[in-house]
């Protein structure tokens, strides 16, 4: 066969067994990253050997890698990078001194190595992670906004700046401390140099030359233009000594700051995921299953050491920035395993003679192992800290982890709106609620925002709106509303699930990052969802059927039924098959459980809407898969629960317990002529200090506590001799009568009938569809 014909055979066999392996992982609901690695595994070397010019196809797998940068650089921009630049410069910096320093001390301790410069050579491979494996894997899960997010990224930014300087040091690891000394000058030189000229560019040169592009309005002069920039600068950072990899993303970022910066990310995305599965599937070809068999216990041992180690230095350090411990925990998790930039150095090392053949081997089966390791890691941690909350000491400590960090002075007490995430959906929010004289509580995690909030004089806390004690901070138990605009789904549920067990009663609006989410969030308490896409879809349409005569009474008219329907007629169709699985993956972040209802639960027969059960144990449920194989996904209010019947419930470990209780029949569900409302004990109160048996308002009232808010969590279904504190907030079940009398025993001094929710004239998503103007609403 020809030779220049082999390359392109080549190529699209590697193409075609990283679509087949990615097919086969998708369909076993497993991330497509790893379908690509055994695609390459199969068909490389060490497989079944069909790929002949490997070196070629791992230089156009380069290319994978600096469009994965060069779009990273245009998302991340100059600006975002700002955000976060004190765990990025200093974390980042950091965490590879550490790295290297605690590999070399511990390999020439051990005798791993003959000499210290091997050492230090061992520990720059160690201290890179695979910015390739957490990029894809945090874009999987809409989560490159989130703040553990943006932590990783803006480490793995500085350990990809770090390897050029990696690469010119190397060659002097032999040599006197001056001559190292003199390499890492040089190299500093030649960075200061690409940096300086890289702003002037991206002043200077780049916008100019993109509006010229852009002025042809031809899409592939455009594509053209821009791949030509990004592999140039590539190429030019390779001369200079440092790596195809940093002139990309140097490239992305000096895009972004342009106003065709989304215009260039539509463009060169397809052509970043097609290079990148061919990247991955060249690592696949790299590596040797027969050598991991024969050497499985090393690389698993290897392997354990890379991920805890590196896991206990970084988690600390992240912490030590003032981030939150799960944000910390997830960052190690995501950061613990050896980057694909690690082959690079780990190739050089071996032409310079600092590590055996060997070694090398085995370098690569542990980077190729923690690569697999990583995407299940990472959907690992939700699962992790649902089992750590389970334990009571594990939880206690979680819990003040998520302490609020800061809030404003002035801070409404109630009647208020609490508004979820200050980017550019919560500050059109807030804006249109003060406008209309609304008072605003912003709740946010991002420094730079918090900023933003005092300077504007908004009242604020600053922490994590998933956190029971920052809702609480924020006094969502007295707020007439909520919106939640925050960047990732996972943040959104939980946010949503936590504000409705303080308050079940708050009218909620949340923005669905995706369609498919506008059920799970319904299901999850929502009062009303919007979804930015279909709200722009249905403000053109007005605009349009006005325009042309329809009558707009009856176009407003529609467009309710639509929003009432939760889109149903705009979202595209889905079968059940699909439905239950997506249903599976959301739930799978949660925690979720199987219920089989009990032969005589007194909950069968009982409909949704009477059994209450979010009110009465705070679990909500997703699904029912009924005895005869029929599964209701999302079911709704009027839904009848039957024999045989299991349930998928998504709770806290104490909330399905409270829920087992009440479906065994072990804890009295209210009665159909009964009302539920919250009551706040006093300082003053005369039932403070006394347990529920010496209360007796069963007997005395027919009132029954179904449970207890105290201090952040949940006591359901409390005993006999539970005692009753102050500041504690009661659930209490009974006939309206019945609950006055009540009040006026406990707390006599209060004016209000109960503590409750206070009544909204109207809900905060409708308050926002009337006064909002359609420039907004496609925004939000």
């Amino acid at each position: 066969m020809q030779e220049d014909f082999r390359l392109i055979v080549d190529l699209v066999t590697v193409l075609a067994a990283a679509a087949a392996g990615g097919l086969i992982a998708a369909l076993l609901r497993q991330p497509a990253l790893l379908g690509y690695l055994l695609g390459g595994v199969i068909i490389g070397p060490a497989g079944l050997g069909l790929i002949k010019e490997l070196v070629q196809v791992e230089t156009l797998a380069q290319f994978g890698v600096a469009f994965l940068l060069f779009a990273l650089g245009v998302e991340f921009s100059f600006a975002e990078l700002k955000k976060v630049q004190a765990i990025s410069l200093g974390g980042g910096g950091l965490q590879i001194a550490l790295t290297i320093l605690v590999t070399a001390i511990a390999s020439v301790t051990m005798g791993w190595v003959t000499s210290p410069a091997q050492g230090v050579f061992l520990g720059a491979i160690l201290s890179l992670s695979s910015t390739a494996v957490v990029l894809k894997c945090l874009m999987e899960r809409n989560e490159t906004e989130t703040p553990h997010g943006k932590v990783m990224l803006g480490i793995l930014v500085v350990q990809d700046l770090a390897l050029g300087l990696m690469l010119a040091v190397l060659p002097a690891l032999d040599q006197p401390a001056e001559a190292i000394g003199i390499a890492v000058g040089w190299a500093l030189l030649r960075i200061g140099l690409f940096a300086a000229g890289a702003v002037a560019v991206g002043i200077w040169i780049i916008p100019p030359l993109l509006r010229l592009l852009a002025r042809t309005e031809s899409r592939e002069l455009f594509l053209l233009g821009v791949v030509a920039l990004c592999l140039g600068i590539a190429l030019l950072t390779e001369h200079l000594g440092l790596s195809i990899e940093m002139g990309a993303f140097v490239a992305g970022l000096m895009i972004s700051e342009v106003e065709y910066a989304d215009q260039t990310l539509t463009y060169v995305e397809p052509l970043r995921d097609i290079f990148a599965s061919l990247f991955f599937a060249a690592i696949g070809m790299l590596i040797d299953p027969v050598f991991l068999w024969n050497n499985w216990e090393l690389i698993l041992g290897l392997v354990a050491l890379v991920l805890v180690g590196k896991f206990l230095i970084i988690t600390p350090l992240v912490t030590l920035f003032r981030y939150p411990l799960k944000t910390a925990l997830i960052a190690g998790f995501g950061l613990a395993q050896i980057g694909e930039f690690s082959f690079v150095l780990a190739s050089e090392g071996q032409a310079l003679g600092l590590v055996s053949r060997r070694v090398y081997l085995l370098i690569l089966g542990t980077t190729a192992v923690t690569l697999v390791v990583t995407p299940f890691l990472l959907r690992l941690v939700p699962q992790l800290f649902v089992w750590a909350e389970s334990w009571p000491w594990l939880k206690r400590y979680l819990d003040r982890t998520d302490l609020p960090l800061a809030a404003s002075e002035e801070v409404p007490l109630k009647n208020h709106v609490v508004v979820c995430g200050y980017g550019r959906v919560g500050r059109n929010i807030v804006q249109l609620l003060q406008e209309h004289q609304y008072p605003v509580l912003v709740i946010e995690q991002s420094e730079q925002r918090i900023q933003q909030l005092r300077d504007a004089e908004i009242p604020y806390v600053y922490g994590n709106a998933g956190s029971l004690h920052v809702l609480e901070k924020a006094g969502v138990d007295k707020a007439q509303g909520m919106a939640i605009a925050l960047p990732d789904p996972m943040s959104t549920r939980l946010s949503l699930k936590r504000c409705l067990e303080i308050a079940p009663d708050l009218d909620v609006v949340v923005r669905a990052n995706k369609d498919k989410d506008i059920e799970l969030l319904y299901q999850l308490g929502a009062r009303e969802v919007v979804q930015p896409e279909f709200e722009a879809s249905l403000e053109l349409s007005t605009h349009l059927l006005t325009s042309m005569g329809a009558p707009l009474s009856s176009i407003q008219l529609e467009v309710q039924q639509i929003r009432n329907s939760h889109y149903y007629g705009l979202r595209p169709e889905r079968t059940a098959n699909q439905i239950s699985r997506d249903l599976r993956v959301a739930a799978q972040d949660m925690n979720s459980k199987w219920y089989g209802l009990p032969e005589h639960s007194p909950l069968l027969g009982m409909t949704l809407e009477e059994t209450d059960l979010r009110r009465l144990t705070g679990v909500s449920l997703m699904a029912i898969r009924r005895a005869g194989g029929n599964e209701v996904d999302y079911p709704d209010a009027r839904t009848i629960l039957e024999p045989g019947d299991r349930l998928l419930i998504v709770g806290q470990s104490e909330e399905v317990a409270a829920f087992d209780e009440l479906a065994r029949g072990e804890a009295a569900v209210p009665k159909e002529s009964s009302s539920c409302q919250w009551l706040m004990v006093p300082a003053e109160s005369p039932v403070a200090g006394q347990t529920l048996a010496e209360l007796d308002l069963q007997g005395q009232y027919d009132v029954q506590v179904q449970a207890i808010r105290r201090e952040g969590r949940f006591i359901r279904f409390p005993t006999g001799d539970t005692d009753i504190l102050v500041s504690d907030r009661l659930l209490l079940c009974g006939n309206r009568d019945s609950l006055v009398q009540v009040r006026q025993w406990i707390a006599p001094a209060l004016q209000l009938p109960m503590l409750q929710i206070p009544v909204v004239k109207a809900n905060v998503s409708e308050t926002l569809q009337e006064f909002l103007p359609p420039d907004s609403l496609r925004e939000l």
